[in-house]
């Protein structure tokens, strides 16, 4: 006997070597895990099988071992372990590892049957060991359970399909039935699925039970998280089946301690498992659902419990010191009855009103001698222990001291202005003669009196202040042009600070129910949009109908650029930082400047009319829509690619007016063979919804189609349906070319047609 224990002794110790050694270097697995399986098979001592369980979970579960060399010794295990859970095994120790080591090896089975299926031999095997841990689950121990729990979680996981990452590498694709092809001799698609569903119904029935152990519920909540990230098909059903599940309705009575901790820890893992939900998916189309299951669960104080062992409630008698009587009759001590000195004589101060002890020593010691960190550290320990009686006995007493001080001040004053009325009514008395010609009312003489009877209680000091007179503040200086336009473009500064503290701004915006458009106010909200409306509004609204008086006086000083161009130029700079960021404050900027450019055509139209002046004579009209969406066209296209067709047509389609020029500068795209499809397709969006611009823009894609022999595969397709006849390349020398081209007139009745 002790020789058989010294030999057990010495395996362990051997194999605990041959452990150190693969953890040191794991290109020994191999070599080891054929030499230990015939020592801790099916037949080996306990401890040995132990040992064995352990390191074979260890070993499929251990990121250092590539996964192809998992699946490769995979095919060596399964053997081993079917012959073990065959066999009336009753170690939990064995049992757990060995269900863990079958979660590692399931999607390893399932990925090398998928890309060998000559091998049913091995699936055969695993399917074998799967009913095996199926049909003795319900039997086995709380530890093994919560293991058995995380196979089906990975069985369910393989048996689903999942998404496709990259379909050039399937060798990088998550194991799922999407890389199971269609037709597969051993694995079938429909048996996989159905399956899978009913594995996961007997998951999600943890919750639906009277009542439900909080370590299996806890552990399958832990498990439902990746099931719910990355399998679309189930995850709102499994969410569905969470919300359905409240664990202070699965407890049974007695409430325990032990009961209540383990349903609060059952809620705190559900409201754990859909806050991560939300966190990865914030728009997921449960959100409200989650978000009123979470509340309630934070809101929950297990009601049912606390009926249970509800304290009765506090007593209605005071207990504050007031019933003296009753306390007598308890032999109960009464609270100190706090000693309140009288005011001192003399002027009442602060120091004398909140003085209440006669110790002299205390009352004249000074305070402000002491560092305030040093008052803070003594007093918060103070205020902690103070007698709430004699608080309140001090509190009314300083309350009562006020009150005096405040009435005797106020006698006072009324005995002092009593002695100053006879010298006001010596006056009236010597003025009786004098009768003016109006005479009032009875009603108006009663409230003149009444007024004059409270006339002497306004103080002195009131008609010192009125004879000084109106104080007025002298006027500032007047500004030079220089300093004005310096101020001017200060403030635009700190404007586009506001909307870089917008931008970073963490609080989320709110909704906007209503777009008003043009007639919105630029200041009703203070974020992004509002601060680049107001920008905008003060480089076009604001100076309209003085560029014209800036360009007759350009001659005098044109040193520095009026304060509009300056905040154009501003917007510019900022835009073509993050042009495909900031497109909305292009379009808004763009939209202001066209309309803007508009009125003042209407209003200078109207004006001539009505005053009928020369041509000499009539106000010259400052055009800035042309200029700056050429110029944010020239900035944005040197950095667009084929990848950003959405941000170029996004800006042809949203830009108030489409001229020539900027079709020209679309058509420039062309030139680069890589950008020759973003051309076409910018070009055929206006073509198809912006009829206005149609034959314009078919005049530079035909233009595009003739010049540029990469185009025509994508420009032919478009000019075959809207203009047939000029589908055939035409050399640049002939006349076709010429007559291709549209003349001058017929462009500017284009472009007209496009701004109406």
């Amino acid at each position: 006997m002790a020789q058989a224990t010294d030999d057990l002794a010495n395996q362990v110790v051997q194999l605990n070597s041959a452990r150190k050694l693969v953890l040191g270097d794991a290109a020994f697995y191999p070599q080891i895990i054929s030499g230990i399986l015939p020592i801790v098979g099916a037949h080996a001592r306990l401890e040995l099988r132990r040992w064995g369980a352990d390191f074979l979970a260890e070993t499929f579960s251990s990121p250092m071992l590539a996964t192809a060399q998992k699946e490769q010794l995979a095919q060596n295990v399964l053997q081993s372990i079917q012959e073990t859970l065959q066999l009336p095994e009753t170690d939990s120790a064995v049992l757990q590892s060995l269900v863990q080591t079958v979660a590692s090896l399931y999607p390893l089975v399932f990925r090398h049957i998928v890309n060998h299926p000559e091998d049913a031999h091995s699936w055969e095997k695993m399917n074998t060991i799967k009913q095996e841990i199926l049909k003795r689950m319900d039997s086995f121990s709380c530890p093994v359970k919560i293991c058995c729990v995380k196979f089906l979680q990975r069985v369910v996981q393989v048996q689903t399909p999942g998404l496709i990452a990259d379909p050039r590498r399937p060798d990088q694709n998550e194991t799922s039935l999407a890389i199971l092809p269609r037709g597969h001799t051993v694995l079938m698609i429909p048996h996989l699925e159905a399956e899978a569903s009913g594995l996961l119904d007997r998951l999600l029935a943890v919750f639906q039970e009277e009542s439900s152990d909080a370590l299996l519920v806890n552990a399958t909540l832990n498990c439902l998280a990746p099931l719910i990230r990355t399998r679309q098909s189930i995850a709102n059903k499994i969410i569905n089946t969470v919300l359905d599940f409240y664990p202070a309705k699965h407890v049974q009575p007695p409430f325990t301690p032990t009961v209540r901790v383990s349903v609060k820890s059952m809620e705190r893992t559900a409201r754990a498992l859909l806050i991560n939900v939300i966190k990865k998916n914030p728009s997921h189309p449960m959100l409200g659902k989650m978000q009123v299951y979470i509340e309630r669960l934070m809101q929950s104080r297990l009601e049912v419990t606390e009926d249970a062992s509800r304290k009765r409630g506090l007593p209605t008698e005071p207990t504050d010191g007031l019933d003296t009587a009753k306390r007598a009759r308890l032999d109960a001590m009464t609270p100190p009855v706090l000693q309140i000195p009288p005011l001192p004589p003399g002027p009442a101060t602060f120091d004398k009103l909140f003085t209440l002890t006669q110790d002299i020593g205390l009352s004249s010691f000074d305070v402000k001698q002491l560092p305030p960190d040093l008052v803070v550290k003594i007093a918060v320990p103070l205020l902690a222990q103070v007698n709430q009686s004699m608080l309140t006995q001090a509190v009314d007493a300083v309350r009562n001291r006020y009150e005096t001080v405040t009435k005797e001040q106020n006698l006072a004053r009324i005995k002092q202005q009593q002695q100053q009325q006879p010298q006001p009514v010596a006056t009236a008395d010597e003025d009786d003669d004098y009768e003016p010609e109006y005479q009032p009312m009875d009603v108006a003489e009663k409230d003149s009196e009444d007024v004059g009877a409270f006339e002497p209680e306004v103080p002195d000091v009131q008609a010192e202040l009125v004879s000084l007179g109106p104080f007025v503040l002298p006027q500032p200086p007047p500004l030079s042009e220089d300093e004005a336009g310096e101020v001017g473009r200060s403030a635009v500064s700190r404007v586009f600070s506001m909307i870089n503290m917008a931008e970073t701004s963490s609080a989320p915006a709110k909704a906007k129910t209503q777009q008003l458009g043009f007639t919105r106010l630029a200041g009703s909200n203070f974020d992004r949009d509002a601060w680049v409306l107001l920008l905008t509004r003060l480089a076009t609204r604001a100076p309209a109908g003085l560029e014209s008086g800036d360009k007759l006086a350009k001659g005098q000083s044109s040193r520095r650029q009026p304060i509009s161009d300056s905040i154009r130029e501003t917007l510019y700079r900022y835009i073509l930082e993050d042009f495909r960021g900031r497109l909305n404050i292009t379009i808004t900027w763009l939209n202001e400047e066209w309309y803007n450019d508009r009125i003042q055509m209407r209003a200078a139209a109207s004006a001539r009319d009505e005053e009928d002046n020369d041509d000499d004579e009539e106000a010259v009209v400052s055009i800035h829509y042309d200029t700056w969406v050429l110029r944010l066209l020239d900035g944005i296209l040197p950095y667009l690619d084929s990848r950003d067709i959405k941000v170029l047509v996004r800006f042809l389609s949203e830009i108030p007016e489409v001229t020539v020029d900027i079709t020209q500068r679309v058509a420039s795209l062309a030139k680069d063979p890589e950008r020759v499809n973003l051309c076409v397709q910018a070009l055929m969006y206006l073509i198809m919804f912006r009829p206005p611009a149609r034959e314009m823009c078919l005049n530079t894609l035909e233009d595009v189609y003739q010049t540029y022999e990469e185009s025509r595969p994508a420009a032919g397709k478009v000019l075959a349906k809207w203009r047939p006849q000029q589908t055939q390349p035409v050399e640049p020398a002939t006349n076709g070319a010429v007559d291709a081209a549209p003349p001058a007139a017929q462009a500017e009745a284009q472009a007209s047609a496009a701004t109406e």
